[in-house]
């Protein structure tokens, strides 16, 4: 006899497979195994999966059936009962691991609770890679997915994030990159260092660098393709100016640019960069 939550040994099992976000090589040989293998494929376009079947060399040999969140749902008792029969059902969305911002916890909950065994195919993540090219620190972070689309609940959400310490990561619709991109640099500071992460993995790939309000301005041009954002946590406590600008001419002295230094030591303390680098020229002037 099993405990609750424990996997029965007449379940089937739920896999979770992470697909590629861009290139089709990225996937895991593994996938292809399973989407062959697999007594139910549940999908989330399955339009998109034909075309990734097809990049793969693979047929599924089980049933195809469409998982978005539209019918999630509705589909998830279906799904359950499959499984709760001995299916193997696998899940695949557009791209990436399904249940992280996409199509998937539904039935991952629903499993676990009743002691279906749940496992999964790893793959790529636009959330790691974007942290890993983004150049902010990586020993920390958070992933906070997409951002309320109102105005209004985004500003409020943000705020709430203003003092996370952590390094912090969304995705976002391209049509709407430039307005977030502003209302960050209003909740965190015109100055907060940030990466756009644009098309990872694909041709057009692109990775821009800069203060949030430098993004936003660059993104009001029109900003294509698949979009992750990562953004600086919050600096320390505020330091000393004094001090801050004794730090600067010191290493300005050692023959680092000025901007640079600036641009750092306002990333690490919460002082204005402009503010620090205005006094670092009056300093060198008087």
């Amino acid at each position: 006899m099993t405990s609750p939550g424990e996997p029965a040994p007449d379940h089937g099992v739920l896999v979770l497979a992470a697909t590629p976000i861009g290139d089709p090589q990225d996937a895991a040989p593994r996938l292809a195994r399973e989407i062959a293998a697999a007594d139910v494929v549940a999908a989330e376009d399955t339009r998109r999966l034909k075309r990734l079947c097809s990049a793969l060399g693979v047929e599924p040999t089980g049933s195809v059936l469409s998982y978005h969140e539209h019918n999630e749902s509705s589909r998830t008792p279906e799904l359950l009962e499959r499984l709760r029969e001995g299916a193997r059902v696998v899940v695949v969305t557009d791209a990436g691991m399904p249940s992280v911002s996409d199509p998937g916890y539904r039935l991952v909950s629903a499993a676990v609770e009743a002691g279906v065994r749940v496992t999964c195919v790893p793959g790529p993540s636009a959330v790691l890679m974007a942290l890993a090219v983004s150049g902010l620190p990586v020993d920390r972070f958070c992933f906070e997915g997409f951002a309320p689309r109102k105005p209004g609940e985004r500003a409020r959400a943000l705020a709430a994030l203003k003092d996370e310490r952590r390094t912090m990561i969304f995705f976002e619709a391209p049509h709407r990159l430039d307005a977030t991109l502003a209302a960050m640099a209003e909740a965190f500071g015109a100055d907060r260092p940030a990466a756009v992460c644009r098309e990872l993995t694909k041709t057009y790939e692109e990775v821009r660098r800069g203060g949030l309000a430098e993004l936003a301005a660059w993104a009001a041009d029109g900003v294509r393709g698949e979009i992750t954002i990562v953004v600086g946590g919050a600096p320390a406590a505020v330091s000393d100016p004094g001090e801050a600008l004794r730090v600067i001419q010191e290493r300005v002295a050692a023959g680092e640019r000025l901007k640079d230094v600036a641009a750092d030591v306002a990333a690490s303390t919460g002082l204005s960069k402009k503010a620090l680098y205005d006094a670092a020229v009056a300093a060198r002037r008087g």
